[in-house]
């Protein structure tokens, strides 16, 4: 197994001073190569147990597990290491460097790893379209164009398990369906395992396994108002 999840909690302050529980998953566990997409409302926790699962937010119970290494209760520092080597993250807001070119995001994601590979970082591009516009910025690209970076990127270090968060939803329903083919695709061609968040019916039906978080998450939902952690 290679992601295994046991009695995971975590809870967040509310404006007039509770606590509100976002997340709280007894079980859930994904096996090496596996492709699964995650449902649920606005403000349900699934940005929240995303960042769980990458060891980005602490819980205040519970135990994951990552090819066989516990996330969980480990310092930061070790935290930041296993996550370099393990994970890959794309985020819905794509995170690129504005400053620094396409190639060079790619670089500085690999820093964090194993170390900087330029003719890997090169070959990632050219897989995700890009092999022209290395040395472009951001600002020069397309939306679409940004997340293929964020693509790259996240599978530069060869990670086991790829974390998307609503990785479409920035994109008109074209681009939308290309990119998803190209995350599932580039993850199967590196062996690498897919948790997926999306509210889309069209990129949920991509999938042979969704779950909603309503049915493995026992909290209550967050409130919209809260979506910044959801």
């Amino acid at each position: 197994m290679l992601l295994n999840i046991e009695n995971l909690r975590k809870s967040y302050g509310t404006p007039d001073g509770s606590v509100q529980v976002v997340v709280d998953v007894p079980s859930f566990s994904l096996e090496s190569g596996q492709q699964t997409a995650l449902c649920g409302t606005s403000g349900a926790g699934k940005t929240t147990f995303l960042n769980l699962i990458a060891g980005i937010l602490q819980p205040e119970q519970g135990r994951i597990e990552l090819d066989g290494r516990a996330i969980s209760g480990i310092s930061e520092a070790k935290r930041d290491q296993l996550r370099a080597r393990t994970i890959g993250y794309i985020f819905q807001t794509f995170n690129l460097l504005q400053g620094y070119t396409c190639i060079e995001n790619v670089l500085l994601g690999m820093s964090f790893g194993p170390g900087a590979d330029r003719r890997w970082a090169r070959e990632l591009l050219g897989r995700v379209g890009l092999g022209q516009r290395l040395d472009h910025v951001p600002r020069q690209l397309s939306t679409g164009q940004q997340q293929r970076v964020a693509v790259a990127r996240a599978l530069a270090n060869r990670p086991k398990l790829v974390l998307a968060d609503e990785p479409t939803g920035n994109l008109d329903p074209a681009s939308a369906a290309e990119s998803l083919g190209l995350i599932r695709e580039t993850c199967r061609e590196n062996g690498a395992a897919l948790l997926l968040v999306s509210h889309n019916r069209e990129v949920l039906g991509q999938f042979d396994d969704v779950r909603n978080l309503a049915d493995i998450n026992h909290a209550a939902a967050w409130p919209s108002a809260g979506e910044a952690q959801s």
